[in-house]
């Protein structure tokens, strides 16, 4: 390809020479032919050389115009505590001496991106049980996760690992990190499937990503616990990086949380301001009716939508956790009736009563989790301010 290009460029460099000299008395008109055919030749070597074609310039503006641009990303630790152990430190003996010596402890972990089309409210991300903020940023099969559909819809995102797990793993209370097989019963919980003959099987109509390499990307995004759940702290760290967020975009945010995170999710309304609405994936529970969760929520004004995927129901006998997940999605029931009574907003949506079958507890991972994303998308627009 290069020797190609050279003998273009070359036959460009004789081609003007002959026209600086005016070989052969050539009229006007035929430099003005010979000008043209220089400038095709200098413009089919460089497409040569640069891979770029008349027919493929436009696909590339078409690429360059659905491209996600990124104006700023970052990293910060929010909340936490800072621990001392009693004595003084030793410091000739520095590198055993724990004496009088502190830890950094128990604060969230907080990934962030700004995209350069900022037109909507910040969304934080809070996982839930054995999860990280991977969970949000990607698939089982490598699609687009929720973080970038929602950068792409103007929506800066913010990526929580919550205390005590993934990259916010430092702890002030010490725990064993269980190193059971659980393969099985993850999946059958999160009512992907269930093990059959030696076999991961697929709920009828299952929108999950299937094939042994997605579910080996899958199982391999769990992550453990590096000290005890304690859901207050992970409640006061997650409010303190709302609060932060505040800081720096002047925006409230929207805090979208999964399953048990979504515990912690309703008591940090105890502990910010700037919660401008939540959206909680298949929560463990809802916040109870007149406890100091729900009363936060309540006063504070702030609008509340649950989503439940398919096979829940004692009607789907041949799904294990269908029935126990019915009885966790009741609550959402008792909390919604009783919080727009008191003049509150409060949602729940079916996936299925809207058309939309075959979704998991992983919804936001499943192959519509664009289709997912545009519906929570279209809630916010219509209730959040």
């Amino acid at each position: 390809m290069k020797n190609k290009t050279y003998r273009k460029m070359a036959a460009v460099l004789a081609a003007g020479m002959l026209l600086m000299t005016g070989c052969g008395n050539a009229a006007a008109s035929d430099s003005t032919e010979a000008n043209a055919a220089v400038e095709e030749t200098v413009e089919e070597a460089t497409a040569e050389e640069t891979g770029t074609t008349k027919e493929t310039e436009g696909n590339d503006e078409a690429d360059v115009s659905d491209a996600l641009v990124i104006r700023e990303q970052g990293m910060f630790s929010a909340g936490g505590t800072v621990i001392t152990s009693d004595g003084t430190f030793d410091v000739s003996n520095y590198y055993t001496s724990r004496e009088g010596s502190t830890s950094h402890v128990d604060h969230a972990n907080v990934f962030y991106q700004i995209p350069e089309k900022d037109t909507g409210l910040p969304m934080v991300f809070l996982h839930g049980y054995g999860q990280s903020r991977m969970g949000w940023m990607t698939t089982p099969d490598g699609r687009e996760g929720w973080s970038d559909l929602f950068l792409k819809k103007g929506h800066s995102v913010f990526l929580i690992d919550q205390p005590r797990r993934g990259e916010a793993g430092q702890t002030s209370v010490a725990a064993t990190i269980n190193a059971e097989t659980a393969d099985q019963t993850w999946y059958t919980q999160f009512r992907i499937g269930t093990f059959l003959d030696g076999e991961f099987t697929y709920n009828e109509n299952s929108q999950f990503p299937q094939g042994e390499d997605a579910l080996n990307q899958f199982f391999r995004q769990m992550t453990p616990d590096t000290g005890d759940f304690d859901q207050t702290v992970i409640a006061q760290s997650v409010a303190a990086a709302i609060d932060e967020i505040y800081e720096m975009t002047g925006k409230d945010s929207v805090l979208v949380t999964h399953s048990q995170g979504g515990m912690p999710g309703w008591e940090t309304a105890r502990y910010t301001d700037h919660i401008a609405g939540i959206v909680a994936i298949e929560p463990g529970i809802a916040a109870e009716v007149d406890s100091e969760d729900y009363q936060a929520l309540l006063e504070k004004d702030i609008p509340i939508t649950f989503y439940y995927g398919d096979y829940i129901g004692e009607e789907y006998t041949d799904v294990p956790a269908a029935a126990m997940w019915a009885g966790m999605a009741s609550t959402a029931d008792v909390f919604t009736e009783a919080y727009t009574a008191a003049g509150g907003n409060s949602t729940i949506v079916r996936l299925p009563e809207e058309g939309i079958y075959g979704n998991d507890h992983f919804m936001f991972q499943d192959l519509n989790n664009d289709e997912i994303a545009d519906h929570v998308e279209n809630w916010i627009q219509e209730n959040v301010e």
